[in-house]
């Protein structure tokens, strides 16, 4: 193949939006698929870990079964996945910002395509999953996760989103179950975002999830934040 192929190219009213698949030159034959916004890399199916690991690590420190689970963010679809293979998972309902990344799925353009498109319990919903939380309940989970933006401290938007403080994740809170799980992907450590969910929940986990990147030749670290409801 091409080093590179640029499979979608779209403007987002967060800046261009870019689904491109390319071959690693420090590996050949290992092929990638990865996404940039307003020019910045974003996701890339390569590395993955922490990803499933969020999905994976929810359904742990919640411990049961039947779970209803809503995820904020698509992506490559690999955090919703990892919630589908469960048999403890009933449902996975993913609310994703931009339409255009619904549309690579449906369209076949990313990896996990074939997956997702024949799984039964899942729903897709273009929209804002902050909006939806920072709203009134109509209806509550148990899983809530939440992998959007690269940090609470480095957010997509240009302005600071209220999901992130005491005052957002309490209402935040209102929308998970009893022992609902609140978790919350990112890239780096934040220790105010910490204090907030200590604020927030009875029950919080900070969990560093370090793999070896060899597209970089070095170790990443990312940060997965878990709050537990035990109203």
């Amino acid at each position: 193949m091409n080093n590179l192929e640029i499979l979608a190219y779209e403007n987002t009213p967060l800046g261009p939006l870019c689904l491109r698949r390319r071959e690693l030159l420090s590996a050949p034959g290992t092929v990638v698929t990865e996404v940039t916004l307003n020019h910045e890399f974003l996701m890339s199916s390569y590395n993955t870990d922490s990803e499933r690991a969020i999905s994976n690590r929810s359904i742990e420190i919640h411990g049961g079964s039947n779970l209803k689970t809503l995820v904020g963010g698509f992506g490559l679809g690999y955090t919703a996945w990892e919630l589908l293979k469960h048999s403890s998972v009933a449902t996975v309902e993913v609310v994703e910002y931009l339409p255009q990344v619904l549309e690579w799925l449906r369209e076949g353009l990313i990896p996990l395509s074939a997956e997702l498109n024949a799984a039964d319990h899942l729903q897709l919903v273009p929209g804002d999953v902050y909006a939806r939380l920072l709203g009134e309940p109509s209806e509550r989970f148990d899983l809530i996760v939440i992998d959007v933006d690269h940090s609470p401290d480095d957010q997509l938007a240009e302005e600071e989103h209220t999901f992130y403080t005491a005052k957002g994740l309490a209402q935040a809170k209102r929308h998970l179950n009893h022992g609902g799980v609140l978790a919350v992907w990112s890239y780096a450590e934040s220790s105010e975002f910490s204090e907030a969910l200590r604020a927030t929940f009875d029950t919080v986990h900070v969990e560093p999830i370090t793999m070896f990147n060899a597209m970089v030749d070095q170790e990443q670290t990312d940060w997965l934040f878990f709050g537990t409801n035990c109203d």
